[in-house]
């Protein structure tokens, strides 16, 4: 199998393989990237993934097109791991999970198919984007997701609240402020309004519509131990 994998190497059509991979990768990116401005949950990574992913299958199709069978086979997993990959995917309240795992599985996949085709070339390339996929636009969807939006096109906003003693309602809304900032959450609203005759209710609205809920837990645990902090909580809030 091996020698035969070594016969059938030709520079032709792994160029060809690597042209459509790059058409398909730097492509699939544009898309993505729109996606994660506008804050969507399929977002650079995501599309990157399935539009190299789908390259692939493709172009071995294309390659191996006298063997129907091997051919069939390949449109199976397609199938079957588009099974596997959709029992990764978890929704957690307004969050969704597993979306560039499940589109990873589909990558592996691609590559798996193409080495069993003894195409060793092309899985070793499918592997490169894949993996260029994951690790070099993680920074670029970071440092999207930390930009402010235009609230015109925030879907989704967040606020954390805190209820505090009017005496230390100062130094309450200082540690909210610092504690945002530390986790590079900009602020776009803030307000104090009374609350009971003891008490003030401070609102915090973030710029930004990428949020770790982790995170959020957090901030707000920290603001609770506060002995002057009544209660603190966050809540997301949907506008069309």
């Amino acid at each position: 199998m091996t020698l035969q994998a070594v016969a059938q190497f030709n520079a032709a059509t792994l160029l060809d393989s690597f042209i459509s991979l790059t058409a398909a990768f730097g492509l699939g990116s544009l898309i993505g990237f729109e996606r994660q401005v506008r804050q969507r949950t399929a977002g650079l990574r995501t599309n990157a993934l399935v539009a190299v992913s789908a390259a692939a299958f493709v172009d071995m199709a294309a390659q191996i097109g006298s063997s129907a069978d091997t051919t069939r086979v390949i449109a199976y997993v397609v199938s079957g791991v588009g099974f596997l990959g959709a029992g990764t995917i978890m929704k957690e309240g307004l969050n969704v999970r597993g979306l560039n795992t499940a589109a990873t599985l589909w990558g592996s996949a691609a590559v798996g198919a193409a080495a069993g085709a003894d195409l060793i070339g092309q899985a070793l390339m499918i592997s490169i984007f894949v993996l260029a996929s994951n690790i070099l636009l993680r920074p670029v969807v970071d440092r999207i997701n930390r930009t402010p939006l235009d609230n015109q096109a925030s879907e989704v906003t967040y606020t954390v609240h805190a209820i505090s003693t009017r005496e230390r309602q100062k130094e309450a809304l200082a540690n909210l402020e610092r504690l945002l900032e530390e986790a590079s959450y900009p602020i776009s609203d803030l307000s104090v309004e009374p609350f009971g005759e003891d008490h003030v209710e401070m609102e915090a609205m973030l710029m930004s519509t990428a949020v770790n809920a982790g995170e959020l837990d957090r901030i707000v645990g920290a603001l609770a131990a506060q002995p002057h902090i009544a209660q603190a909580y966050w809540n997301p809030s949907t506008t069309e």
